[in-house]
């Protein structure tokens, strides 16, 4: 699966002013945008997640157009088959751990049933370990399970491509070590395309993928 972003992004604010220009292909399963905090990576994810639209390039997915400036293209985010953890992990407070999971499943305003599971939930549940907290509130377990949350809602849309927002940043050291280990794992049970983003250069060592380095909005 290939993953082609070429992106410009002017933005002003008053005292502020910061010039995205990132350019970067890869077919590596795993591609990790390394750089300081600042430096652009969020808003190249963004982008590519369509929460941010480029002034000007093209992001393409597995030989999909995801956003196109010349043609005019603009999927919205729900269109993109592209999945993003936000380094909160954006859970909702309201919501049981099933019911965050079954979210990106549901269309229109209303909130998924909380006694109701379809399969693909329950398999998630049980690929995640998270079936012993289903019923449980976000704010009622531990940052690793609500790490594992934020995957399992990621992937219950199947998705080809994840984005992930520094993941481990919000860890602890102890912590931080495992769930990296669990990613690659999963990454490599499950086949699955991620893009990961983070300021950590022990992050870089343990994912070992395609490493792409940003600083002050371009590829060094």
């Amino acid at each position: 699966m290939s993953v082609d972003v070429s992106i410009r992004k002017a933005l002003r604010d008053d005292d502020r002013h910061f010039d995205l220009d990132i350019s970067f292909a890869s077919e590596a399963r795993r591609i990790v945008l390394f750089g300081p905090s600042g430096a652009g990576k969020s808003l190249t994810l963004r982008a590519m997640a369509g929460l941010l639209q480029p002034d000007a390039g093209h992001v393409r997915v597995d030989g999909h157009t995801l956003f196109d400036a010349t043609a005019a293209i603009a999927l919205p985010p729900r269109d993109r088959g592209v999945a993003y953890v936000f380094q909160d992990y954006a859970l909702f407070p309201h919501l049981t751990v099933a019911q965050n999971v079954a979210f990106s499943l549901s269309r229109g305003w209303l909130n998924p049933a909380r006694r109701r599971r379809n399969a693909r939930v329950a398999h998630l549940l049980d690929l995640f370990e998270l079936g012993g907290v289903a019923d449980s509130y976000p704010s009622r377990i531990s940052g690793g399970q609500r790490q594992r949350v934020a995957l399992a809602r990621a992937l219950a849309a199947e998705p080809r491509l994840v984005l992930l927002d520094e993941p481990f940043a919000a860890l602890d050291p102890v912590l931080r070590g495992r769930m990296r280990a669990e990613l690659l794992a999963l990454q490599q049970r499950l086949d699955l395309q991620l893009l990961v983003i983070t300021h950590d250069p022990a992050d870089v060592d343990a994912l070992q993928g395609h490493t792409i380095e940003i600083r002050d909005g371009h590829v060094v």
